[in-house]
């Protein structure tokens, strides 16, 4: 990719006198990592893939072979091989070209750039000198109940649905929230502030606010590239699902194939006559386990 190379083979500095080596692979947000681990993540006989940028990266087979077992391995790598020495976003762009990944230059080098600016930009913390007690953080909310002073709201789980579905997710809260179950559920279209980023909002909610994600099972849900994500985020934060994290619920017959990640976790299903008056309860305890 001519726009991203120096006469000598690396990637070119297109931000002036700062050279994307010289920025850490922390600069990179969480919009590049997923579109990273969406081009890597299959794999392929054409082009190569993570296990391909791991070898460059200097992993070895064993350490390769259990990357397999997550199931975001590109997020996973990325994660480790950034503290390691020598890791820069310049590193990055220049393995990527090195395994003729330039479709993924191509897509991806302007919103680096952009990552990149602003990490560069970032104000520096500066701790005040004639105060002995420390300020509050406020922080930039994203619920409705988030605490001005940078207090977040946390919930029990957040509900991944789709909006023809959106029937159902008002009978949960009937049935969790307003019930003696009392359980505190996030509901993007309910508890989120408007403007808000879809993507980078929905994995903070998921990883850092609630405890536990509802994944609403349907025929829309396996076609919505949103909940396909969502779902897929909250696995790679509990590989193999040992801390239970996510709970699958199919609450009518579907009639395309189930998903295989989802396969190996035990489903509550509202569908089956035989369980379902005991439905809301399991459900209700599975989300109050600490």
């Amino acid at each position: 990719m001519a726009s991203c190379e120096k006469k000598n083979g690396e990637p070119a500095d297109s931000l002036g006198t700062i050279e994307f080596f010289s920025i850490p692979l922390i600069a990179l947000n969480f919009e590049v990592r997923k579109k990273l681990a969406m081009f890597l993540n299959p794999r392929s006989m054409v082009a190569a893939d993570w296990t391909g940028l791991a070898e460059e990266m200097g992993f070895d087979y064993l350490e390769i072979k259990n990357y397999e077992r997550f199931d975001n391995p590109t997020e996973k790598l990325l994660e480790d091989w950034q503290v390691k020495e020598g890791s820069s976003v310049g590193k990055l762009l220049e393995l990527l070209q090195k395994i003729e990944r330039n479709d993924i230059l191509k897509d991806l080098t302007p919103t680096i750039e952009e990552c990149c600016r602003r990490y560069l930009n970032k104000p520096l913390q500066v701790p005040s000198v004639d105060s002995s007690e420390p300020k509050p953080t406020v922080s930039k909310g994203i619920t409705l109940e988030d605490d001005p002073t940078g207090v977040p709201e946390l919930f029990d789980a957040f509900i991944c649905y789709c909006q023809a579905d959106i029937g159902f997710v008002h009978e949960i809260i009937k049935q969790l929230e307003q019930s003696e179950y009392k359980l505190k559920l996030c509901v993007f279209d309910r508890d989120v502030l408007p403007g808000s980023c879809v993507w980078t909002i929905s994995s903070e909610l998921i990883e850092k606010r609630c405890k536990r994600m509802v994944a609403i099972i349907s025929d829309d849900y396996l076609i919505s590239d949103e909940c396909d994500f969502q779902t897929k985020f909250a696995l790679s934060l509990s590989p193999g699902a040992r801390d239970k994290r996510l709970i699958p619920v199919k609450y009518k017959q579907i009639k395309r194939e189930f998903p295989s990640i989802l396969r190996h976790i035990t489903l509550c299903d509202y569908t089956n006559p035989s369980t379902k008056a005991w439905f809301w309860k399991r459900l209700a305890k599975a989300l109050s386990q600490p």
